[in-house]
């Protein structure tokens, strides 16, 4: 460390430019993550955060050095606290912030920018599609998946479609997260056209809801609208994100008090898996009649 701080101290003094700078402090920053994993308990180097939790329960959530399935080697964000009501040792897979102006959507998926707000949809379609991006587990074999996703309603999504209850298909409007392939759903964030229709248009959440839900969704789903009225606009309905387990109104209030939310959780008990986690945003119209865009994102595996 001490090496360290004098290598500091010396760039201040003797750098040239911005560029090399930059260049000597990020070669410091690898430094200072081998050796915040440095210890007698890392050796070799560990292939999970469970494993580093194991090895050092009071290790702080942060970012670690861990081996892949290649023999490679990756810098993985580690959360010890709780998430989902399960100890620390979390590895995260998948990580999108849009408030961050640095960051940009994932390839395939089309910016929404509005009132400050941009949101990652799907590309441009004329009918119905989904736009995907995996995460892939990097060999870690894993029994539980922990996650949020926040999105936005564009226009007028319609919730359900039974007529496709097909995994692969946009079966509904809204976010689809599965893992593996074959798929195998994991959860389904649902977009509903109102927060105040009971109609195959509203959340199936909502009091007096006629919408059934698809046995493939079963109780893995959260629903909720970004629109209050009963009125259709192309626009984005920036003043109620959605599946944050706020700003749910009128019939649709218990959609936001569901367990969890916005924290899904599926436990496999002592099933293990190395799938890889997909994220589909999904909408069975044209882009220009609906979609739900997705503003937010960080899923963990342990």
């Amino acid at each position: 460390m001490d090496g360290i701080i004098s290598s500091l101290s010396h760039i201040k003094e003797t750098a040239t430019s911005n560029a090399g700078a930059i260049n000597d402090i990020l070669l410091l920053v690898e430094d200072l993550i081998m050796l915040h994993n440095d210890s007698s308990s890392f050796s070799p180097i560990p292939t999970s955060c469970q494993e580093i939790k194991n090895k050092q329960p009071n290790s702080p959530s942060g970012v670690y050095l861990l081996k892949t399935a290649t023999n490679g080697t990756q810098y993985i964000y580690c959360n010890m606290e709780e998430l989902c009501g399960s100890g620390g040792g979390w590895t995260r897979l998948a990580y999108l912030d849009m408030t961050d102006a640095t960051q940009n959507c994932p390839s395939g998926f089309r910016l929404y920018q509005s009132g400050g707000v941009r949101a990652c949809g799907r590309a441009t379609s004329s009918g119905g599609s989904c736009t995907s991006v995996q995460f892939p587990s990097n060999g870690i074999s894993y029994s539980q998946v922990c996650g949020r996703v926040t999105g936005y309603q564009y226009a007028a999504p319609d919730s359900i479609h039974h007529y496709r209850n097909d995994i692969n298909s946009y079966y509904i409007d809204g976010v689809s997260i599965t893992r593996g392939s074959p798929r195998q759903h994991v959860w389904t964030l649902i977009a509903a056209f109102s927060d105040t229709l009971t109609s195959s248009q509203g959340c199936p959440c909502s009091t007096g809801s006629t919408v059934s839900v698809p046995s493939l969704i079963g109780d893995n789903y959260f629903c909720e609208s970004g629109n209050t009225g009963r009125s259709a606009a192309l626009i984005l309905f920036t003043s109620d994100p959605l599946w944050d387990g706020q700003g749910c109104v009128s019939i649709a209030s218990p959609c936001c008090n569901v367990p969890g939310i916005p924290w899904f959780h599926r436990d496999y008990g002592n099933t293990t898996t190395t799938d890889y986690i997909e994220l589909r945003v999904c909408d069975h119209g044209g882009t220009n009649s609906g979609d739900s865009p997705v503003s937010y994102y960080e899923i963990y595996i342990k």
